[in-house]
């Protein structure tokens, strides 16, 4: 069995993906935003033009269940830009959620992730490349243990990867003790993301040693003075034989972050953060970074 990447137009060799923004969402509403929701076509085609004008060729879109993904949305805009596109399912923290929503889902969580892994999201015929959830401030909560749970039944019903939102880039290691010790699921499927955000070496070299990857992800904001940190954080990784588990994504999360619209956006990451961590760290192990490195980290022997 060969593995291929999940996307919105089809499974795709790994070495197909090129440049590719590793955590990122077109789409994303929620509770907690109102009023700066990710829901605009138009604005989503603009932001991957952008992005392939800067150099980019792929998206991995970590917007999960119920917040807002527009799944039907994607081949089209994949298709007129030019940007492959992996779409994820999953849950993220029970506040980016109305109650009776998340009611619906008791009891049938994973049996939902696998769906929409294997047959599609609803009726777009669109399936999910990988499993998003999503961890708490230093600790897992009841929520958060039920999502890996099925996140992790799921992957083993179907070899999907499963991305973990850390929040603050916290808990790395207690989200670790749960999937890949508790739940099994191998070291190289899991995606932690917001590193970046709680730059501690030694917990990253622990997480690291068991063998997942590691998502440098958004550039700073007021609260995550991250940007000048990340290339010493990615070398001193790499002098410690970590190099090769490494990713990089933009995460523009509210309408205001896109570039389109007066943010960062998605060519921030190749515009901004690739030059100066090619100063650092040299062009070899950037562009291993953006363009082997996601291929492996979501290619999948799809069952």
């Amino acid at each position: 069995m060969v593995s291929r990447v999940r996307t919105v137009l089809g499974d795709i060799r790994p070495e197909e993906l090129g440049v590719c923004d590793a955590h990122d969402h077109l789409f994303l509403r929620s509770v907690q935003l109102p009023g700066r929701e990710l829901d605009d076509a138009p604005a989503a085609r603009a932001e991957l033009a952008a992005f392939r004008a800067a150099g980019g060729a792929a998206v991995v879109q970590w917007t999960p269940y119920g917040m807002g993904r527009r799944a039907a949305d994607l081949p089209e805009l994949s298709r007129t830009t030019g940007v492959r596109l992996v779409c994820a399912t999953g849950l993220h923290q029970a506040a980016h959620y109305a109650r009776d929503a998340l009611d619906t889902l008791r009891g049938r969580l994973a049996e939902v992730f696998v769906s929409e892994l294997t047959e599609g999201i609803g009726t777009t015929g669109v399936r999910a490349g990988l499993i998003k959830v999503a961890g708490g401030f230093h600790a897992l909560d009841a929520h958060a243990r039920w999502t890996m749970t099925a996140a992790a039944e799921a992957h083993h019903a179907t070899g999907a990867p499963v991305a973990v939102h850390l929040e603050q880039g916290t808990g790395a290691l207690d989200v670790l003790d749960l999937l890949c010790g508790a739940l099994g699921v191998p070291g190289d499927r899991v995606i932690l993301g917001h590193l970046n955000r709680f730059p501690d070496p030694v917990v990253q070299r622990e997480a690291a040693a068991s063998g997942c990857w590691l998502a440098f992800d958004g550039p700073s904001r007021a609260h995550h003075a991250t940007d000048w940190r990340m290339p010493e954080a990615l070398g001193a990784l790499a002098d410690a034989g970590f190099g090769d588990r490494l990713l990089l994504g933009g995460d523009t999360v509210v309408a205001g972050a896109r570039s389109v619209d007066g943010g960062p956006g998605m060519p921030y990451l190749l515009r901004r953060v690739r030059p100066r961590l090619v100063e650092a760290l040299g062009a070899e192990l950037v562009d291993r970074v953006l363009m082997d490195h996601p291929g492996r980290a979501f290619a999948v022997d799809w069952v």
